[in-house]
């Protein structure tokens, strides 16, 4: 049987990061996964992280999944593929599979990094060929280009869902609908108004009745609940669609844990049955820790910092480094993860509705409710503001960590400040230069450049664009309301792309001055 320092079963985000903290303090380290690729859901994940610089923010998912398997490859870490870990023993003994073979192995520690798995739901014709999980129809267009239907509904607001059907929009699908049972958005607002303004409906309070089909989906009906989650007869409206994409959370793979003795609790803030932990990520069995989504559904950003924290704490466990090292570190990470767990978003939120952000400014309701701000409510944020010549307008209405806006603008005219919530804002005083750095870099594709006085007659508005093909310049289209309906003509005037941008182009259309902010996404004639 073979032995190591520190067994981690998972090569998803937190065990990745758990495995380079403790190999770099020396010790002898395995990652087992049942993947044929190591990262997790990180290749999957092609939108801009969200936190600040430090939590690797407005860098695309995949590459930190590539940064991540750099460093533990640098540091000596052993990463077995296609292993699948079907047994946990009281004595830190595991049992894998691989291939057709079985193995035990060793270890005097083991860090449990097996992440979470999608939620199903069931209606009349759930089992239906077409009726598929948003993670999969991820894995289907990110990981091997394959389109996972024409015509799709999406169940589920929380960000999954909203990041998903951006990303089946950009696939060249026709997401018909974005379907939750919920009263309000479930996930971030920058999230729904950019998938609002491609013209996606947004039906809250609502959900699926039955799909339909004989073989596979051919359509689905869906209609309106009460506050006790019942139909409400007359409300029904139905949808021709060949996929049915489920985004309605995720569980803790916590059987490991289970099968060894770990002391668990059923959470329902964190997702479901979970280990109960100290501060550290260490079990009720000792040298046994946990990190990531296993412990408590969170972002791949906050799992990450558990996987150094849980790292750490092994080698201190193992007595590879001081408890003065350990503490160093832990407040460390601990002060990254509180930046995390701040704002309208924070665990002690989930659930509730925030009516003001912490700035006392009305949220807006028709964001939660329909997946965009009203053009009669944008005007109240302090990002959005007009001044003659080219400006920044930040339609970013919610306290969320993120900051990148901030170091990005060479001018220093964006200001969030040492709160990493803080809506951002314009000093005005300082003068914008046009170079767009803001737009490109903001995660959630909320930041605009407007020119009110572009000329007499017409206003141009640049703006985030990650579809293909790309517009060319004198094209002559139309100006896309926060809402995705046309209100107004317009012409390409120009097309930025960078390698500063990361993929991430700058569109600027010309437009009636009298929709300078109200044009927010353009589509061809």
């Amino acid at each position: 049987m073979k032995r190591y320092d520190l067994i981690i079963v998972g090569a998803g985000p937190s065990g990745l990061s758990a495995a380079i903290e403790a190999a770099k303090k020396g010790l002898k380290v395995v990652v087992f996964d049942e993947n044929e690729k190591p990262g997790g859901q990180l290749f999957k994940q092609i939108h801009k992280f969200f936190g600040s610089k430090e939590h690797k923010a407005k860098i695309r998912g995949f590459v930190i999944g590539e940064q991540l398997l750099k460093e533990a490859s640098d540091a000596g870490v052993t990463v077995r593929l296609n292993s699948t870990v079907i047994g946990m023993y009281l004595d830190k003994e595991i049992v894998v599979r691989e291939g057709e073979e079985i193995y035990h192995y060793k270890g005097d520690s083991i860090i449990i990094a097996t992440g979470a798995a999608e939620n199903m739901v069931t209606f009349p014709g759930w089992t239906l060929p077409g009726v598929i999980g948003a993670g999969a129809a991820q894995t289907m267009m990110n990981l091997h280009g394959v389109k996972p239907g024409n015509r799709i509904l999406m169940l589920g607001s929380g960000n999954v869902g909203l990041v998903v059907s951006f990303q089946l929009v950009q696939c060249g699908c026709e997401v018909v609908a974005l379907v939750d049972a919920a009263p309000r958005v479930g996930g971030y607002g920058v999230h729904a108004a950019k998938v609002a303004r491609t013209g996606v409906p947004f039906y809250l309070s609502h959900t699926i009745v039955a799909a339909e089909g004989e073989e596979c989906v051919t359509g689905v009906t869906i209609a309106q609940v009460d506050e006790k989650f019942q139909f409400i007869p007359g409300t029904e409206k139905h949808f021709d669609v060949d996929t049915i994409c489920l985004a309605v959370g995720l569980s803790p793979m916590s059987q490991l844990l289970k099968m060894a003795g770990c002391e668990m609790e059923d959470n329902p803030k964190r997702g479901g049955q979970v280990p109960i932990c100290d501060e550290y990520g260490q079990t009720s069995i000792p040298g046994v820790f946990v990190a990531g989504d296993v412990s408590g559904i969170e972002e791949a950003s906050s799992a990450m910092i558990e996987g150094r924290i849980a790292g750490v704490a092994a080698a201190y466990y193992l007595g590879y480094i001081e408890k003065s090292e350990l503490d160093e570190k832990f407040e460390e990470n601990k002060k990254a993860l509180e930046g995390l767990r701040q704002g309208m978003f924070a665990p002690k939120n989930r659930g509730k509705l925030v009516e003001k952000t912490e700035e006392g400014i009305d949220i807006s309701m028709n964001l939660l409710q329909k997946g965009y701000i009203a053009d009669d409510e944008i005007e109240r944020f302090p990002g959005v503001t007009h001044k003659v010549g080219i400006h920044p307008v930040m339609e970013c209405s919610q306290n969320i960590p993120c900051n990148p806006c901030q170091d990005a603008c060479p001018k220093h005219c964006i200001k969030i400040g040492s709160n990493i919530t803080a809506l951002p804002a314009v000093d005005e005083s300082v003068d914008c230069i046009g170079c767009g750095m803001c737009v490109a870099s903001c995660s959630g594709q909320a930041i605009f450049l407007v020119n009110e006085t572009y000329d007499e007659e017409f206003a141009t508005v640049t703006l985030p664009y990650e579809f293909l093909p790309l517009p060319q310049k004198g094209e002559k289209g139309y100006g896309l309301g926060r809402n995705g309906e046309k209100v107004c003509e317009a012409e390409v005037v120009d097309m930025k792309t960078s390698k500063a941008f990361d993929k991430t182009n700058l569109l600027t259309i010309k437009v009636p001055k009298a929709y300078a902010m109200k044009a927010r996404f353009y589509r061809a004639m």
